[in-house]
């Protein structure tokens, strides 16, 4: 129950993100929809796709400029070095994949959601560190997002709570 409440408010949050104002339609539904069939498709909690978005704070249409020479792409701030499989994976090109990551909301919610999946498939199962993973594998970075994660996480837990106890009463 604690995991609903928790993907919804992700959910909740993640609406009135940048994010959401840049889908294609613009509507709280076509983000929720991207989210979901990605989260089925790729066997991730929905509420963790929504918590990541926020905690990488990307947009449609944006790209970040990182120290080490590379750049994140849109919403869930994909990294460019994963541009050529994403892009076989898509049966398409390099420049239409990063395109695509651009400026399609969903496009770019999937790959999130497949390189979540691969890097929990690629820690043997271990989910947190596999959200780890999915910002960097270098121990340190890896450690900071996680925590970034977490507190992210727990800001959405206090809201919950005077929920929980309105309701309780």
């Amino acid at each position: 129950m604690r995991t609903l409440l928790l993907a919804a408010l992700a959910t909740g949050a993640l609406a009135a993100s940048p994010a959401s104002a840049a889908v294609s339609d613009g509507t709280v539904s076509t983000v929720t929809a991207c989210i979901q069939a990605a989260a089925a498709l790729h066997r991730v909690p929905p509420g963790v796709i929504a918590v990541l978005l926020s905690v990488e704070g990307g947009s449609i249409g944006r790209v970040s400029q990182n120290t080490n020479d590379t750049v994140d792409i849109g919403p869930m701030q994909i990294n460019q070095i994963h541009l050529p499989t994403i892009a076989r994976r898509w049966n398409t090109t390099p420049a239409a994949a990063r395109e695509a990551l651009l400026n399609n909301f969903c496009a770019n919610v999937e790959a999130g959601a497949w390189i979540l999946r691969r890097e929990i498939d690629g820690a043997a199962g271990d989910f947190w560190e596999g959200v780890g993973r999915y910002h960097s594998r270098t121990e340190t970075h890896k450690t900071r997002y996680l925590r970034k994660v977490l507190e992210h996480v727990m800001r959405l837990q206090r809201l919950a709570v005077p929920t929980e106890r309105v309701a309780a009463r």
